[in-house]
Parts: C-alpha cells; sequence; structure tokens
C-alpha cells in the first residue's frame, strides 16, 4: 500500500520516472491507484479550505 501512495505522490508532482511509472501499469491494480489518487486529491483540497479559512479570519 505504501508503494502506490508513494507513487500517486509522485505522479501528482510530476517527478515519477519513466521507469516507476511502467513498473506501477504493469503490476499494480488500477483501482488502487484511481482510489489513492482521490483521496489524496480530496485531502490536498480539504487542506487548501481549512488553511484560506483560518487565513481569512
Amino acid at each position: 500500500m505504501w508503494s502506490v501512495v508513494k507513487s500517486v505522490l509522485a505522479a501528482l508532482l510530476g517527478v515519477q520516472s519513466n521507469q516507476k511509472r511502467q513498473e506501477d501499469f504493469s503490476s499494480g491494480k488500477p483501482a488502487a491507484y484511481i482510489v489513492t489518487g482521490i483521496v489524496i486529491t480530496l485531502l490536498f483540497v480539504l487542506m487548501l479550505i481549512v488553511l484560506a479559512t483560518f487565513a481569512a479570519r
């Protein structure tokens, strides 16, 4: 599971190597990457909302 999270974070930041991307496509289950990507994106958006709310006070 940790490798899926690391891979998704690297892909979101745009620093994932081509070799690692090929490994992900050939070995992992797509659903795990999709769900992890959605969860991480939602957490990031929620963090931005909370930060903006505190900054606006």
